[in-house]
């Protein structure tokens, strides 16, 4: 079966680069090019590609509201966001639009190609362990989209807080167990590490995860890591790891 993408940069040069290392395999195809989000959200819309490779920083409208009218279309496209970790401070923001996890720029072309295949067949693209590294430095500083739209000095708190309080009410939804399981997602374990903690199987912590996601209506384990930090489940280091650059 042919994996279908849609490159999403301003860069024509790294537009060219991402298809010639995507084309190399007969697996996969671009069906189409956007150099803005507006045009990316346009040919998601037209195309129905497997998986959206999309840039963050891009004039008019960027990579994260692309993302997502993307995510808001409910189609099959899932999106693969690409970043320059010691320049965006976005990335958060995007997963929390509705993109399946992200890659830095400098990605070695196997990681790519590897990526695309994972997100395509519905799972997160980002490593356990490099999610919550990650989240970690980007919590600490990253404005709340939502909190942060209509202004005013009251209504931001109350929107984190309202959102905080469904989330806390979803995870009620959870047995004692499923919340062990979900901590240690979200503290960065592979399934194996998680289940190596907690004397489970692997295979049942396997299906632990798959009743959490099902429960709390999410896709993947990126987006269960965002929720635990969103809910308070689990918190930011003390000490975010520094990034020089």
């Amino acid at each position: 079966m042919t994996i279908t993408v849609l490159l999403v940069d301003d860069q024509p040069l790294l537009r060219m680069g991402f298809r010639m290392v995507i084309e190399s395999q007969p697996d996969l195809r671009v069906v189409g090019e956007a150099g803005d989000g507006a045009a990316a959200a346009a040919l998601a819309a037209e195309l129905s590609p497997d998986v959206v490779v999309m840039d963050v920083r891009m004039p008019g409208v960027d990579g994260i509201e692309a993302t997502r009218r993307i995510a808001a279309a409910g189609g099959v496209s899932r999106v693969l966001i690409l970043t320059t970790f010691d320049l965006d401070q976005y990335v958060l923001a995007g997963l929390r639009a509705g993109a399946s996890g992200f890659l830095l720029k400098d990605v070695p072309p196997a990681d790519l190609l590897t990526a695309i295949r994972t997100v395509a067949a519905g799972d997160a693209v980002v490593a356990p362990n490099v999610t919550r590294r990650l989240l970690d430095a980007f919590a600490h500083h990253l404005p709340d989209p939502d909190a942060s739209a209509d202004g005013g000095p009251d209504r931001p708190a109350g929107r984190v807080a309202n959102r905080r309080t469904a989330g806390t009410d979803r995870l009620d939804r959870l047995t004692d167990r499923e919340r062990d399981v979900l901590g240690e997602v979200a503290a960065g374990l592979s399934n194996a590490e998680i289940a190596a903690r907690l004397v489970l199987s692997e295979a049942t912590v396997k299906t632990h995860v798959g009743r959490i996601l099902a429960k709390l209506e999410l896709r993947d384990r990126v987006q269960a890591v965002v929720f635990a930090y969103e809910t308070g489940l689990i918190r930011p280091s003390a000490n975010p790891p520094r990034h020089d650059g």
